[in-house]
């Protein structure tokens, strides 16, 4: 398969593993992995001199992903609060399966198909921590940003303490469609990332970065590439700048080796880098954003840079003895560390300086938890499949909850596969999780699909789990019969979430008043059938949404063969009329 190769539809069941899916990574060649060794000094790390730079102070604000600002309730104290707390959404089962697109008649008898995304992500190795570092081990048993700041506008606002307000009429219209590029018969070429500026909306396309006006969809500006994108941070600096990972020719044969940064205003490409252990150029599968840190890795190694000048920072070293599964970016940077024997592993859950590489905290999840991945930055929150206990094909069996001052784990949340609809990939993609948001020291969660009231209707519901204390709040936002809601990103203290509509009416995206849960309606979409059936082919799951200011943006991940009679569309925007 071809690096970028979109993963095999899934089965008919919802949440089933791919067939093509990524595969488990195999143990990096570089010595030491699997070898139970004492860790390296915390400051034994390959890194270029520099001035001090303490955290947190890179360009990040205090609006993480999802998080509105405040710091998160002091914790409960190291270990897991007594038994699960069991989730008890209304009446859930399953929900329908299917591929990743639908057509309208196929909506009449199911109104929403639902899949697993799948976005690759694997890390870098760094030189400290092994199995040292202090961390605390779990022992309990099993119960595109607009702007940067930490807020996930860039891939994907509330009313109550956020940007984003009740309008006096949400009635919104189809803004610009922007066509499929063109595909070769049976092929499709990678196009992840999408990002939000004050003037463009910026989307990868076939070998392409390209910027365009928010409400023409005219193209403003265009960053030529010589292969297919591979990978997009998520996440963009305040001065909007982000990185990918692509590759360096459009050969069958090329591999996803050069990692780039690119000035979302300017429209240009700031630098291009690549990384060699030995005569061999690494492959990278994760690339991320912390502060003014690209963090880029792959299975065999990664690297460090600076955002704008593109100088390296730290780098793995080859006596490590631990492998870095993946990073997760934003507000702080988070890697998610394999260490032990390769058949019995732990992983390490640590906080890292962005600029020197150094441990801040770590926590030690529990011997047998094969694959994690990393939710939330801050507050931190970590998703597992325990056991392969989720049974779906979901990664999520379990939710860790942790303080990334200390390295202690404030609680778990038990989240079973068969009631709530999210999704991990957790193997080599550690950073991107669908239908989550983090906020208000709370993880908001969406239900299964159950039937509705009405004959033959469908709908779900979102949660809100306590990060604290790992109970729920009781609060439950409804998505109304026909509809299905997925959670976006936080604005404030309020949860932006998405309704996918039954195949007559359009979309809507909807304030949730943190407190209350009281929802707002900020956009309507279209009834218009051209609309409507433009908006159904895109399912959150599989694409890229991005919401703010009264316009809605969807991007498409995999570029393939568009046709007339099935019209394929690399992204589409909304937007409110007044």
């Amino acid at each position: 398969m071809p690096p970028g190769a979109p993963p095999t539809p899934p089965a008919p069941a919802y949440g089933y593993p791919q067939a093509g899916g990524p595969q488990p990574p195999q143990p990096p060649t570089a010595p030491g992995y699997g070898y139970p060794g004492q860790a390296p000094a915390p400051s034994s790390y390959a890194q270029s001199p520099q001035p001090p730079s303490p955290y947190g102070q890179q360009g990040y604000g205090q609006q993480g992903y999802g998080y509105p600002g405040q710091q998160p309730a002091t914790a409960p104290g190291y270990g897991y609060p007594g038994g699960p707390t069991l989730p008890m959404p209304a009446q859930p089962v399953p929900g329908a399966g299917g591929g990743k697109k639908i057509n309208a008649q196929v909506a009449i008898i199911v109104s929403a198909v639902v899949a697993i995304a799948l976005i690759v992500g694997s890390g870098i190795w760094y030189a400290n921590s092994g199995d040292g570092g202090g961390g605390k081990k779990d022992t309990a048993s099993s119960g595109g940003t607009k702007g940067g700041k930490g807020d996930d506008k860039g891939g994907s606002g509330g009313t109550s303490g956020g940007g984003e307000k009740a309008p006096g009429d949400p009635a919104a219209t189809m803004l610009f469609k922007v066509p499929m590029p063109p595909v070769k018969k049976d092929d499709n070429i990678s196009v992840r990332g999408s990002w939000l500026t004050d003037k463009a909306y910026v989307k990868t396309g076939a070998s392409e970065v390209s910027g365009y006006d928010l409400d023409k969809g005219t193209k403003l500006w265009s960053v030529p590439l010589p292969g297919p994108v591979c990978e997009a941070s998520r996440f963009a600096t305040e001065d909007h700048r982000t990185a990918i990972v692509f590759q360096a020719s459009k050969e069958d044969t090329a591999r996803c080796d050069q990692v780039a940064a690119i000035d979302l205003v300017a429209g240009k490409q700031l630098w291009k880098k690549s990384v060699t252990s030995g005569d061999y150029q690494i492959d990278f599968d994760n690339v991320t954003v912390s502060a003014n840190t690209v963090a880029v890795g792959g299975t065999d190694g990664g690297a460090a840079f600076d955002i704008a000048s593109g100088k390296q920072l730290w780098a793995p070293k080859t006596s490590d003895t631990c492998y870095d599964a993946g990073y997760g970016g934003g507000p702080k940077l988070v890697a998610l560390r394999k260490c032990g024997g390769y058949d019995d592993p732990q992983l390490h859950v640590q906080t890292i300086d962005p600029v020197s590489g150094k441990v801040i905290s770590e926590y030690k999840m529990t011997q047998g938890i094969e694959y994690a991945s990393i939710v939330s930055t801050e507050p931190l929150v970590v998703a597992a499949d325990v056991g392969d206990s989720a049974g779906d094909g979901s990664g999520i069996s379990d939710f860790f909850s942790i303080d990334n001052k200390t390295g202690e784990l404030r609680t778990r949340i038990s989240a079973p596969g068969d009631d709530f609809a999210a999704d991990c990939e957790g193997i080599t993609r550690i950073e991107q999780c669908s239908g989550l948001a983090v906020g208000n020291d709370r993880i908001y969660i969406p239900t299964e699909e159950h039937d509705g009231t009405a004959e033959y209707s469908r709908t779900n519901e979102i949660v809100a789990f306590d990060l604290a204390t790992g109970k729920q709040t009781g609060q439950r936002a409804d998505a109304g019969d026909g509809y299905t809601i997925y959670p976006l990103r936080m604005d404030g203290n309020s949860l932006i979430a998405y309704k996918r509509p039954p195949y007559d009416k359009g979309g809507q995206v909807v304030s949730i008043d943190g407190g209350s849960f009281k929802e707002t309606v900020l956009l309507q979409n279209s009834d218009a059938k051209e609309s409507v059936d433009a908006e159904t082919g895109m399912l959150p799951e599989y694409s890229e949404f991005i919401y703010a200011d009264g316009r809605l943006f969807m991007s498409d991940v995999y570029a393939d063969v568009s046709t007339p009679s099935d019209p394929e569309y690399l992204a589409l925007a909304f937007g409110r009329t007044n």
